[in-house]
């Protein structure tokens, strides 16, 4: 497998966004970088719309994360309840 990956700008939106990722993903790494931070997984990496509003406190729209997105790495599949990254086999 090969790792899948999304980079966020570095602020206080984000820092919801990537302790959600976190959340429904145990084994991801996340690397602070100056202005970014990077969460890695291996072939997997699923940011759920539910446990991002959980984090806010508020409700979030899956296309919000689009808002503080660098770069990512991976096949995307995306709906209205979470955004998936993972590399077709």
């Amino acid at each position: 497998m090969s790792k899948v990956y999304i980079a966020l700008q570095d602020n206080d939106e984000s820092r919801y966004i990537v302790e959600a990722i976190e959340q429904d993903n145990p084994d991801v790494t996340i690397i602070h970088m100056p202005a970014m931070v990077r969460v890695e997984a291996e072939g997997k990496l699923v940011v759920k719309r539910e446990t991002v509003e959980e984090t806010m406190g508020r409700d979030w729209d899956i296309q919000e994360l689009h808002l503080n997105l660098i770069t990512l790495g991976g096949n995307v599949d995306e709906d209205d309840d979470c955004l998936t990254l993972e590399w077709n086999s």
